[in-house]
């Protein structure tokens, strides 16, 4: 289901223009990285908002601040669709988002990660037991337990918060017994309800589910957003008319708006393709101190 995508015209948007992915840092990468693969003819841009990260234990207010900034920064860029590759971000500040940008009387559409990986779960589970690993904020939202209702199936949704677990990734963490114990904590609640799919409801956490099927078992399903955004992405710009022609290879392109050298060491990791230059760009001093513009 491509929520929104349908109700407006898309005449006024070059399709040669690029598709927008933000992420409070690089996280949102492994996104990119399904996307690059799925629909390699189309150009990206990506923000990581570094500076801010992370952003699972900020408030909703400030989310919100960020996202409707980065926005803005990508549509300056050109972006033809926007992608909300944060769990956290999706969670907290898609109403808003799609409110600044009909204030702004753009064209543009948002897709965010929640839905798309709460409808994979569901067609996943067996048992309906579901387990969510996921960032406070993204937690504490209900918006995973909002979009696994939306299915119209009967689920038991069990979510864990995970506070450290993408600051730890975020941070190339070894791979020691403190880390080890720190995620079989978290999934220690999943095992004891017997969940048999579990939803990774943060985009870093693809970086550990090698760890995570280990500690949860081989009979559980791990569910990431990547795939089931880049599939979204490409019916959206299907149904709108904004796919490019796919005789040539599509280029992509970096901003953060914290340290370059550290978001060029880590990305790469994240991608698993070179990430070339990553330019820096500042979001306005209002949003980044938490008030209102």
């Amino acid at each position: 289901m491509i929520t929104a995508m349908e109700g407006r015209a898309a005449t006024s948007i070059d399709p040669a223009r690029p598709v927008g992915v933000f992420d409070s840092g690089v996280g949102g990468l492994t996104v990119l990285h399904e996307l690059l693969v799925r629909l390699p003819h189309e150009d990206y841009v990506y923000l990581g908002d570094t500076a801010h990260f992370p952003y699972g234990e900020r408030t909703a207010e400030e989310i919100s601040h960020f996202a409707t900034a980065i926005a803005d920064v990508l549509l300056q860029r050109g972006a033809k669709l926007l992608v909300v590759a944060c769990n956290a971000a999706s969670a907290a500040a898609l109403p808003r988002l799609r409110e600044h940008l009909d204030r702004r009387h753009s064209a543009v559409e948002v897709i965010g990660v929640v839905d798309a990986a709460a409808r994979q779960a569901v067609a996943h589970t067996h048992t309906g037991r579901i387990g969510l690993l996921a960032t406070p904020a993204a937690v504490d939202s209900g918006a995973y337990r909002r979009a696994v209702d939306a299915t119209g199936e009967w689920i038991e949704l069990i979510a864990v918060p995970c506070p450290d677990l993408a600051p730890l990734i975020q941070s190339g963490f070894p791979f020691d017994a403190e880390v080890m114990d720190t995620v079989r904590g978290y999934c220690q609640p999943l095992r004891q309800a017997g969940v048999d799919t579990v939803i990774l409801g943060c985009t870093h956490y693809p970086l550990v589910a090698p760890m995570l099927q280990r500690m949860l078992g081989p009979e559980v399903t791990l569910v990431g957003s990547g795939e089931s955004v880049a599939r979204t992405v490409q019916r959206a710009l299907a149904a709108r008319g904004l796919s490019r022609r796919r005789d040539t290879e599509g280029s992509y392109r970096f901003l953060c708006t914290g340290d370059v050298t550290a978001f060029e060491a880590l990305g790469s990791r994240f991608l698993q393709m070179p990430l070339g230059e990553v330019d820096h760009v500042e979001l306005p001093v209002a949003l980044a101190s938490g008030e209102r513009p």
